[in-house]
């Protein structure tokens, strides 16, 4: 009787018997103003790239049209993608005027 005693408390322990950290682990907590701070970053980064982009744009409208605005168009499709929307589109439509007016009439003079 002791022997069956034992062996089902011997069970009852080994189901019991692993470590878990449940019992301590600080439960997770969402913080939603790190999602707004984190969309902020991105938007002012989208500001930089956009600025950027179009100073590489207007440049190019003077010098290396090609390769200047090649990458205004690039870098406004960069700062459209990070969230500034005007500054990337206008660095992409002045990038492209300075190509076409590059490469096609300003042979010709």
């Amino acid at each position: 009787m002791d022997r069956d005693k034992e062996n089902e408390t011997a069970a009852i322990h080994a189901d019991y018997s692993e470590e878990t950290s449940a019992e301590i682990a600080a439960p997770g907590v969402y913080n939603r103003s790190a999602n707004r701070d984190e969309e902020n970053e991105t938007a002012a980064a989208g500001r930089g790239v956009g600025y950027a982009a179009l100073a590489l744009s207007i440049l190019s409208l003077f010098v290396l049209p090609v390769l200047f605005g090649a990458t205004g168009i690039v870098l406004g499709f960069i700062a459209r993608r990070r969230g500034s929307e005007s500054l990337g589109g206008w660095a992409i439509a002045i990038g492209a005027i300075s190509i076409i007016v590059g490469m096609f009439i300003l042979p010709f003079f």
